[in-house]
């Protein structure tokens, strides 16, 4: 095994960093240490609004929005001929076809079949087995840091380059990433580019000409409305970016900041950063001695178990079991099949009451002891958000994100729940709040309160259903 890391340093290699172990072993516990953890929530270090974020959010639904993904994301860069090998080792996926020029959401777990997290797999070119073979793992941090760890520890031929977030690294990406959505999304791309737009599949690739400029996109959907991702060398991404923008004002292109951004997921029911299974288990300690205490994040939500195996997801909680492919083996593989014969969890969309979530609103303003704030339009206030669901008091499931729909005029969060009280319509109480309050920054003095919530779909939005998932 090789390891380059040009754009910053791979976890675990400066000795100046505190190990997730060292700091769990200080707290006590990895619940200790994650419940009071000083992270703040996760940020998108770009312009929060350009115009406001209710048209922001609209405008993916009603004509088209232009938002820049260059920035809150992180990349892991995998060459050479054991990098097949390593992924698909370490993923849940199916590999059996999978050529360059191609896409897929890839999937891991740990050794006891528990999630580790999810991440856009880019094949950018070479074939599986060539010293020349090239991907681009893209996500949030949790499931790059897991394969990188593998690849380092175990017998592969690899090389990694690094390119973390803008709060994280130094200088710029190495990339651009520009999304383009909404029904004027496929419009607007035939005349910046001024060609038919590709006629790709749900994550097939493309490369076409911008400004004159060779760009590659990634045909993607968020919320279901139709849209490309785009990204090519940094150097060319100002000039890109103002082709479409020059090129949007007919199509009524709106640039969509941070705030609008980060509740997108509500739409198309993707839950964006479940806390990882990496705190047990096979493994765990020599993982947890390589991984850097910066990047374990902070839990935050009415869950609160001193186990911290209570706060594991596995994949079908979360909707990823038509990803998971028994055909290769990988870690976890014996214990996920395990688990694929239980009663399963179903994700879906959690409808806030309007006069429970009034109620909130309205202790901020009365005498007493508030609830705890409900940020709009994305109230989550700790990196990993888990709060309990209940039927009378039975525990039933657990809430993740959770925020404000402005295209369906709803107050929702993502939610996992026991299939006896999964179906549409079913009402339920989430719990809002801690109890006692933790020490996180974004925590203030509140009191623990009872939200009814009625069971939807998930994705909430009919044309997601139809149309993203179909996809």
């Amino acid at each position: 095994m090789t390891s380059t890391a040009a754009a910053s340093s791979p976890a675990g290699t400066n000795p100046a960093q505190t190990s997730a172990a060292a700091a769990i072993a200080a707290a006590g516990s990895p619940v200790a240490h994650l419940r009071n953890a000083q992270a703040l929530p996760t940020q998108f270090p770009v312009r929060p609004e350009f115009t406001n974020w209710i048209s922001e959010q609209r405008a993916w639904r009603e004509s088209v929005a232009l938002l820049d993904q260059s920035h809150h994301m992180s990349d892991l860069f995998i060459r050479g001929r054991d990098a097949a090998r390593l992924l698909s080792d370490t993923g849940v996926n199916s590999f059996a076809k999978f050529p360059a020029n191609a896409a897929k959401q890839f999937i891991a777990v740990n050794h006891e079949g528990y999630l580790i997290g999810d991440a856009i797999l880019f094949h950018l070119d070479g074939e599986a087995g060539s010293d020349a073979d090239e991907y681009d793992l893209v996500g949030w941090h949790m499931v790059l840091d897991w394969v990188q760890f593998h690849g380092e520890a175990g017998d592969y031929d690899v090389r990694f380059e690094r390119d973390g977030n803008s709060i994280a690294r130094q200088g710029d990406p190495k990339l651009y990433r520009y999304e383009i959505q909404g029904p004027n999304a496929l419009a607007l791309l035939e005349k910046v580019t001024g060609e038919p737009a590709p006629d790709t599949k749900f994550f097939g690739m493309a490369t076409l000409r911008i400004a004159g400029l060779e760009v590659r996109s990634l045909r993607h959907g968020m919320a279901g409305q139709p849209g490309f991702e785009l990204f090519g060398p940094w150097a060319d991404g100002e000039r890109v970016r103002q082709a479409i923008v020059d090129a949007g004002e007919e199509f009524d292109l709106r640039l969509v900041g941070s705030r609008a951004y980060s509740s997108a997921n509500l739409e198309s029911a993707w839950v964006p950063s479940p806390l990882p299974a990496i705190f047990s288990g096979e493994g765990s300690e020599e993982y947890l001695r390589w991984l850097p205490a910066a990047r374990i994040g902070s839990l935050a939500g009415s869950l609160d178990s001193g186990d911290i195996e209570d706060y594991y997801l596995t994949p079908y909680d979360l909707g990823y079991g038509r990803t998971v492919s028994f055909d290769h083996d990988f870690i976890g593989k014996e214990a996920l099949q395990r688990i694929a014969e239980r009663p399963k969890r179903v994700k879906v969309t959690l409808v806030w009451d309007p006069e429970e979530v009034a109620a909130i609103h309205r202790s901020q303003l009365e005498e007493g002891l508030p609830a705890k704030f409900l940020e709009y339009p994305k109230a989550r206030y700790g990196q990993h958000q888990m709060d309990r669901v209940l039927v009378g008091e039975a525990a039933v499931g657990v809430s993740h994100d959770v925020g404000y729909i402005a295209n369906e005029q709803a107050f929702v969060s993502l939610a996992s729940l026991d299939a006896a009280h999964a179906e549409p319509g079913t009402e339920v109480e989430i719990v809002w709040g801690e109890e006692p309050n933790t020490r996180k920054p974004a925590v203030e003095r509140h009191r623990q309160v009872r939200v009814r919530a009625t069971v939807a779909p998930a994705p909430f939005s009919r044309f997601a259903r139809e149309n993203y998932r179909k996809a």
